[in-house]
């Protein structure tokens, strides 16, 4: 059962479990998809009330989810062991994405103060990155961490549009994606040229790295370059393509390479987005072989529990769940 949340909310979204195995809400594109959906496994709701539901990541040795709620400036924990949610840290200078370095500490993408920032043992706020050759940053994305230590965002520009996520302000940059080396911490800009760069995640082997265009036209893709011993990137192509009416958001890749997307309507004129909110999967060559169907657009996705089995969703007003049948990547 979903869990209330702690004011300020949004009204809750009503949602039912089903009730039959399979769960019709997970559909089998293509075949070998099969292998990944657990029968007796259904969509779960473990809160609802957000006004924007974004960048969840697992913390595996506290046994808990933190996600952002980016307009409501908190970010919100769900504990595993006893199903309740409260707020781990508000105000969240809009904190979007989310992610732990290679030492556990908290990564965090801030809107409004427009810089990556890692919370320390100690609960203290070091900043990683806020400026790019003197000019301030946009508002920092999506976010991960590599094996090297490296840290990568993104940074396009919709914490400063408006009120809603953030605060106005005029751009400095252009929209980019950024690394930081995790020996110097020197900030080095890696991709410069995609239409507001959102999520971010590599292959198992962190050889390949995803990157979704989230304001492509005419369409919304995901692309990929393999990643250089020293962090530079080569070889960018097509991996997938969201075709027509279909966009990307955040992005998680298993263990066996399926990368697997926060999905929804482009938001287009005439547009219908029935049938598009939720989870779309795709295997490593970029084929779509399933879907998570939700009654909301998911934002953002990652993998967690006890056997890194557990899909969560953070998807508009709610957090879902799904148990599968492959682990995400470590």
């Amino acid at each position: 059962m979903s869990q209330p949340l702690p004011p300020p909310s949004s009204p809750g979204v009503a949602f039912t479990p089903s009730v039959r195995c399979p769960d019709p809400r997970i559909e089998v594109l293509h075949e070998s998809f099969l292998a990944l959906r657990l029968y007796s496994a259904s969509v779960e709701q473990l809160a609802t009330g957000c006004r924007w539901s974004e960048g969840p990541v697992w913390f595996g040795d506290g046994r808990f989810l933190l996600w952002s709620d980016i307009p409501n400036d908190r970010i919100l924990r769900w504990d595993e062991c006893t199903g309740t949610v409260g707020v781990y840290r508000q105000p969240s200078n809009h904190a979007n994405g989310l992610a732990r370095d290679r030492q556990g500490r908290l990564l965090a993408c801030e809107h409004r103060t427009r810089r990556v920032t890692r919370t320390e043992y100690d609960g203290s706020i070091t900043v990683l990155a806020e400026r790019w050759n003197g000019k301030r940053l946009n508002s920092p994305n999506d976010i991960v961490c590599a094996r090297d230590g490296s840290i990568w965002f993104s940074d396009p520009l919709f914490g400063i549009a408006g009120w809603w996520e953030g605060e106005p302000a005029a751009s400095e940059t252009p929209w980019a994606v950024y690394r930081i080396d995790g020996t110097s911490g020197a900030l080095t800009r890696v991709i410069d040229d995609l239409a507001a760069p959102n999520g971010l995640a590599f292959s198992p082997d962190e050889r390949v790295l995803y990157v979704v265009e989230s304001r492509a036209v005419p369409h919304r893709r995901i692309w990929q370059y393999d990643v250089g011993a020293d962090g530079s990137l080569t070889n960018k192509r097509l991996f997938a393509d969201a075709q027509g009416p279909g966009a990307f958001d955040g992005i998680a890749v298993d263990a066996l390479g399926n990368v697997w997307c926060g999905f929804g309507s482009s938001g287009a004129p005439g547009v219908d987005p029935e049938g598009l909110d939720g989870v779309r999967v795709y295997d490593a060559g970029g084929r779509a072989i399933g879907h998570i169907h939700l009654p909301e657009r998911c934002a953002n996705l990652c993998f967690g529990g006890m056997r890194r089995n557990r899909l969560f969703m953070a998807a508009s007003h709610s957090l879902y769940a799904l148990y599968v049948n492959v682990q995400g990547a470590v």
